[in-house]
């Protein structure tokens, strides 16, 4: 029976790694006797990062090796690894100026470095990690998880030591059956050197019973933990639920997270937030899917909210995706009361048409008058609105609605608080959209969703032509003329060049059965 587990996780942005926290505080209310130890490479600096490795197994000595690997893919609408992806990636295809494209080479071939750099990187620190353990232990086992594992499970494969188990999804069960050296057949994983039976990552995850994390014990296995506690800005994770009813084109969470919506009761999800408050946390990020996800679950979010009012945690202030179409005007006064700060709504267009034909299930008429309400209760903070270009049957008409909604949006809380994040979706494996880029014969089965090779990249950061080049031109000169706002700078240039429509042809939209079978 495993005895010693230690986490480690890889090394990416300065996020506070939710992942670990939850499975080891999970697996020590089930396993008090167990010890662990959480190992962050997040908070070493990259030169340290095989030396701070090995002192940490040699001091702790584990029996099973639990590896966090949280990012892979690159595409990105601003900023990422050895630059900029976007501009890159535009300057390259689109501009005409020589001495532009050169510079999108260079920075591509920069970017590529990074990116391939850091995939052998972790791969090497995932077998430097088991030889080293296995030294102490030789019956170690590995275990390799985390958000792009479960997404590129498959490729990874490849690269993982014979022997790993490849968790996809949530891990709590798995590191119960491997503690108590339990049967895995029925477990979302598979041990490299068989094949992953096919369509593992649809299989629903299994519920589990969410309380509280207990961060008195977290501390204890933890040493970096009081790297996250000094910068009084940073946001720290906090789950009120897992899953995701929504069948998006584009996302891949409700294939991860599944799409049973898991609440965590309200009680539990304040006695977490308070332990971190007493700490000296005022910032939250919640870290859900969606915060509420559908309507049905309005009240759970009132519940949550009016329980943060009565702990008496009033200079708290917190973030969130949130799909405004569910909000309520008793929502927005308790969002309002209880210190929500900023907001992302990702309905990735502003033509309810479009809206539709991804499968998104927004009304945006009821977002508009949801977000009228919000600002009607006192909501004076930064609203971010995803938006993604160029997706399934974009035309300069829906372009002119996109225009016509987000300014409408900017009448509501002011153009200085509604910031527009310009994407270009990252075509990523198990979503409709890669069902619909294979009908329509834009990749082939058997690609690699991790290269980044030019020729692949084109098709995987996805604006297809016939309005590909336009938005190509769009984008480059946004980031020429104002590359500190391009969000903004998009959106009014595209109004420059084509206008915008009225709004009431932006929120109306008739079904057609034949658009929905398309996708």
């Amino acid at each position: 029976m495993t005895t010693r587990i230690l986490y480690c996780r890889l090394p990416c942005n300065p996020i506070f790694p939710i992942g670990v926290v939850y499975l080891s505080d999970h697996v020590h209310k089930q396993f008090p006797n167990i010890e662990q130890r959480i190992f962050d490479l997040g908070t070493v600096p990259p030169l340290d990062y095989g030396k701070a490795l090995d002192a940490a197994i040699d001091k702790f000595q584990p029996d099973l090796l639990v590896y966090s690997w949280r990012d892979i893919q690159i595409y990105a609408p601003v900023g990422g690894r050895g630059g900029n992806p976007l501009q890159n990636s535009f300057e390259i295809f689109y501009d005409r100026n020589p001495l532009k494209k050169l510079h999108g080479a260079i920075g591509g071939v920069r970017m590529l470095t990074s990116h391939y750099t850091e995939l052998w990187r972790n791969m090497s620190l995932i077998k430097r990690g088991l030889k080293r353990a296995k030294r102490h232990n030789p019956n170690t086992q590995l275990v390799v998880g985390g958000g792009a594992v479960s997404v590129f499970y498959e490729q990874l494969a490849k690269s993982l030591p014979k022997g790993a188990i490849v968790s996809i999804g949530e891990g709590e069960v798995l590191l119960e059956k491997i503690i108590r050296a339990e049967d895995l057949t029925n477990e979302r994983c598979y041990i490299v050197g068989t094949a992953p039976r096919k369509g593992l990552v649809h299989e629903p995850p299994t519920s589990i019973e969410k309380t509280a994390c207990n961060y008195n014990y977290i501390e204890t296995i933890w040493p970096e933990f009081s790297y996250y506690l000094q910068d009084r800005d940073f946001y720290v994770g906090v789950q009120t639920k897992r899953g995701c009813p929504h069948n998006c084109c584009y996302c891949v969470y409700t294939v991860i997270e599944g799409k049973q919506v898991r609440i965590n009761p309200a009680d539990e999800v304040v006695a977490e937030m308070r332990q971190l408050y007493d700490r000296g946390i005022r910032n939250f990020w919640f870290t859900d899917a969606q915060f509420i996800p559908a309507r049905r679950y309005i009240d759970d979010a009132i519940e949550l909210l009016q329980k943060i009012v009565a702990s008496g945690m009033t200079d708290i202030k917190w973030a969130a995706y949130i799909r405004a179409d569910n909000l309520t005007p008793e929502l927005c006064d308790l969002m309002v009361k209880t210190g929500m700060n900023y907001f992302e709504i990702g309905i990735t267009s502003g033509s309810q048409e479009l809206v539709r034909k991804m499968r998104m299930g927004y009304n945006l008429r009821t977002v508009l008058q949801n977000c009228r309400d919000l600002k009607a209760a006192g909501f004076e903070d930064l609203v971010s609105i995803n938006y993604s270009f160029n997706v399934i049957d974009e035309r300069f008409e829906t372009i002119r609605q996109t225009i016509a909604y987000h300014r409408e949006m900017e009448k509501i809380f002011g153009a200085d608080k509604v910031e527009p994040a310009i994407f270009f979706i990252g075509l990523q494996p198990h979503t409709h959209l890669e069902e619909y880029a294979f009908k329509n014969d834009v990749i082939k089965p058997g690609y690699n969703p991790m290269s980044h090779m030019p020729w692949v990249a084109k098709k995987l950061l996805w604006n297809p032509e016939p309005l590909g080049s336009f938005f190509g031109e769009v984008c480059l000169q946004a980031f020429r003329d104002n590359p500190n706002d391009f969000g903004r700078e998009v959106m009014n240039i595209l109004e420059a060049r084509l206008g915008k429509s009225e709004l009431e042809e932006a929120l109306t939209a008739p079904v057609e059965v034949k658009q929905l079978a398309k996708v």
